[in-house]
């Protein structure tokens, strides 16, 4: 099947394939928008089951960080890339220093930064090839602490901060002894979580390694679940943490939660299922809105700003759901459906 052909294939402007015989590496990366700049996104380490796999996560996730950026207010374009293999066993500096010299063929077009099974030390050594990849010189942290350059931590306040709207704006309530279920405990879920235990939530976890689910239990007064439970619990909140396409149709009945705001990508299997959510009377906060945090992090290292500025366009994310809701209420249209058009109504006009 062509590229061309995809399902996931939408007016993609540049798709690349790389594979590095030397150091194994099998990448792609897809840029789906520069109307507004040069595309950003992250790169993302992955046991993929199958290349389709790779190929369908990479057009999605590109789509998406175009639509994110537009509703981050961001001046720069929507790409992601993708490498095939498991991050705790085949990654290499060889495979990092090749993944970074990819990164540099497309001569700019495409701006990495980090992702799931990446680090800043990863990126650090692409940047031995690449002149392009974000997030390693930071200067600003949404708390004023030290910066790193992992976008994690804004990532993960941005959620909060969309989470606590969200529940406002459904059930009229502040977060404490709000039951959430949370789907994935990496770099952002962990942080989610502390975060919404502070603020007294009730906390129900799941995890593919059981090391991290033992650690919110431990630090979060968090209850372990498995894999399959975390859909059916009775909670006021589900916040997907973890891969995307999570939300079909099948599941989606099986939610009791009145809310669905987390920090994955391309949350829903398909466009439809955000009608299904709306339906059934649940308030989905589109996920591209809700996680971009750790975009405006990035964005924010790359001009002159502060740790307030920073922080302050990250709270703007609620400005923007609120805005979304009810704009979905008054037009009777699902959430996601409403943040897609007020998205292309930005990034199809020039910056």
């Amino acid at each position: 099947m062509s590229v061309f052909e995809h399902i996931e294939f939408d007016q993609h402007e540049h798709v690349a394939f790389c594979h590095d015989k030397e150091t194994g590496l099998k990448a792609i990366i897809a840029i789906h928008n520069t109307h507004l700049g040069a595309s950003l996104g992250g790169c993302r380490m992955w046991p993929y089951s199958s290349d389709d796999e790779a190929l369908n996560d990479v057009l999605r996730l590109s789509k998406g960080m175009t639509y994110k950026a537009a509703m981050a207010g961001l001046n720069q374009g929507g790409g992601k890339a993708v490498i095939l293999g498991d991050p705790r066993k085949v990654k290499t500096v060889a495979l990092m220093r090749a993944m970074g010299r990819f990164v540099d063929s497309l001569n700019g077009q495409y701006i990495s930064a980090e992702d799931s099974g990446m680090s800043v030390a990863d990126l650090k050594i692409m940047a031995e090839h690449s002149n392009h990849i974000a997030g390693i010189e930071a200067k600003y942290h949404v708390f004023g602490e030290q910066a790193d350059g992992n976008p994690a931590p804004s990532t993960a306040y941005g959620v909060f901060v969309g989470l606590r709207t969200s529940v406002e704006f459904a059930l009229g309530r502040d977060l404490q002894g709000v039951k959430v279920a949370i789907q994935g405990l990496g770099h952002v879920g962990m942080r989610l979580a502390e975060h919404l235990h502070k603020a007294g939530a009730i906390l129900y976890v799941t995890d593919i390694y059981p090391e991290t689910v033992e650690k919110a239990v431990s630090q979060f007064a968090a209850k372990a679940v498995s894999l399959n439970e975390i859909y059916d619990l009775d909670v006021d909140v589900f916040a997907p943490c973890a891969m995307g396409a999570i939300l079909n149709p099948a599941n989606i009945t099986q939610i009791k939660a009145k809310v669905v705001a987390g920090a994955a990508n391309n949350q829903l299997a398909t466009e439809a299922c955000g009608q299904l959510l709306r339906e059934k009377g649940i308030l989905y906060a589109p996920d591209y809105v809700i996680n971009a945090g750790g975009i405006i992090d990035i964005y924010h290292q790359k001009i002159p700003s502060s740790h307030d500025a920073m922080k302050a366009h990250i709270e703007r994310i609620s400005t923007t759901l609120v805005e979304v809701y009810q704009r979905a209420n008054e037009l009777e249209q699902a959430t996601n459906v409403v943040a897609n058009q007020i998205a292309e109504e930005r990034f199809t006009k020039k910056a």
